[in-house]
């Protein structure tokens, strides 16, 4: 071999070497990091759901008003009956409305699209008061009744917490978006007790990017915040899913047809979450600290009429996995579902749309499962089967994050027969949801403020 070619040879190993050397380097730079980031995520998620829990006993003197049955009193007010739920949200959005108005606008709504905005635009750059605000406003909105998730809020804290820490440290931009990803990461994997799912959630929406070195940290961070969520919380899942089969191949078509019908209606979940907030906007002509007062009125006659939509409405999604509803009743409940969430965020409140797209994805695949059963008496029993289905599928027709959503999934069931169906579903629903719209329930709301996080950003 000629000498100039071992030279660059040898030039070319040693770079090779000092690049895999300086990669390992990052990667324990930031471990440090990631597990104090997923620490405080995963204590931050023990947190705030104690905040919700807390603010609903004051709101209801329950822990949790949508596992009731029926309209029962407040114990402090039992002269208002059912009626109560009329003005929680009222004096919620007294609360929470110049909290958000005064300290951190940008704690209002459901939270992720601000987190992928600042990772794309940004720099990764996310004000530590946001954290304090989103907890408590977010806490008000739930506890008094809006009809919205936790997920969201925790992961714009777990992301304020990542970027605080990183800038604190002072690491460039591409170091304090990795561990604003890592805050993401954490809250998911505490909240859901799933931290594959938080570790896909951070790559797959909120990076947008599987490198390795990104990859390792998330991870991490993960890993840290799900061992603390079980320390506190427990290690069961935070649902109760029935037993998955699937009775014949044939079933597979249905599961398809699932997939179709998801990815619609989880678009117009989409479209009409903007619909409504496009109404309340033109409605609406006083201060914004007022907004969710005034609007509270009819998110309470909702509540009303509707009690099961009360606060994120896991028990409700529970009974309807279980099959203790109706097809009719289970239509009600979704649409009711798509109103009630729609309204929160359209008046001012503050909360997640991944729960909201869970408990819809639950509604449509349980009814979906009691009609199939009705005409083939071999499919009787399974709707809980084509509830599961249906909540993923639903879920990736608003987030259009397929592997999140498959991987939550199956972490919450723990059972392989779920893959095959649950993908092929997915497949539909994301195909579906991409034809009927370019983007997704996140990408929406900051693109109809000129916002494209695609483009180049400029920092």
């Amino acid at each position: 071999m000629p000498v100039a070619t071992r030279t660059r040879q040898s030039l070319l190993d040693r770079l090779e070497g000092w690049e895999a050397g300086e990669h390992a380097r990052t990667i324990l730079q930031l471990t440090v990091p990631a597990v104090v980031i997923g620490a405080g995520a995963g204590l931050a998620a023990v947190a705030f759901r104690w905040l919700i829990q807390t603010a609903t006993r004051i709101f209801t003197g329950t822990g949790d008003y949508s596992a009731t049955t029926g309209h029962p009193a407040h114990p402090w007010l039992p002269w208002l009956g059912g009626a109560f739920v009329i003005l929680t949200p009222v004096v919620g959005g007294l609360i929470y409305g110049p909290l958000v108005q005064r300290f951190a606008p940008e704690a209002k709504g459901h939270g992720v699209p601000e987190v992928m905005l600042a990772v794309a635009k940004n720099g990764g750059r996310i004000r530590p008061q946001v954290a304090i605000v989103k907890a408590i406003a977010s806490a008000v909105t739930i506890g008094s009744g809006g009809s919205v998730g936790r997920e969201g809020p925790i992961i714009q804290i777990g992301s304020a917490l990542g970027s605080t820490l990183a800038r604190l440290l002072r690491l460039p931009t591409h170091r304090v978006t990795t561990l604003v990803a890592c805050g993401a990461a954490g809250a998911i994997a505490a909240t859901f007790n799933a931290p594959l799912a938080g570790i896909f959630f951070a790559l797959e929406l909120i990076l947008r990017d599987f490198a390795a070195e990104s990859f390792g940290v998330v991870v991490v961070s993960a890993i840290t915040a799900s061992v603390v969520g079980r320390a506190f919380l427990g290690s069961e899942p935070f649902l109760t899913l029935p037993q998955f089969s699937v009775a014949h191949t044939s079933e597979y078509a249905l599961f398809a047809l699932l997939g179709l019908v998801a990815g619609a209606v989880g678009m117009g979940f989409t479209k009409a979450l903007y619909a409504i907030e496009d109404l309340c906007d033109f409605l609406w002509r006083g201060p914004e600290w007022l907004r969710p007062v005034v609007g509270g009125v009819f998110l309470g006659g909702l509540l009303f009429a509707l009690p099961q939509m009360y606060g994120v409405g896991y028990p409700v999604l529970d009974r309807a996995v279980a099959g203790r509803y109706a097809v009719a009743f289970l239509l009600i409940l979704l649409v009711g579902k798509v109103v009630a969430t729609s309204l929160t965020l359209g008046i001012g409140g503050s909360g997640g749309v991944f729960a909201p797209s869970l408990f819809i994805g639950a509604m449509l695949g349980a009814a979906f499962g009691q009609v199939a059963g009705m005409l083939d008496p071999a499919l009787h029993g399974q709707a809980g089967a084509f509830a599961i289905v249906g909540m993923g599928a639903v879920l990736v027709g608003t987030t259009r994050a397929p592997i999140t959503a498959g991987v939550m999934l199956f972490e919450l069931t723990g059972d392989y027969a779920i893959v095959l169906p649950l993908l092929l579903a997915i497949v539909v629903a994301a195909a579906v949801s991409r034809l009927l719209g370019a983007d997704t329930i996140y990408t929406l709301k900051l693109r109809r403020r000129g916002i494209d996080i695609g483009a180049p950003a400029v920092i």
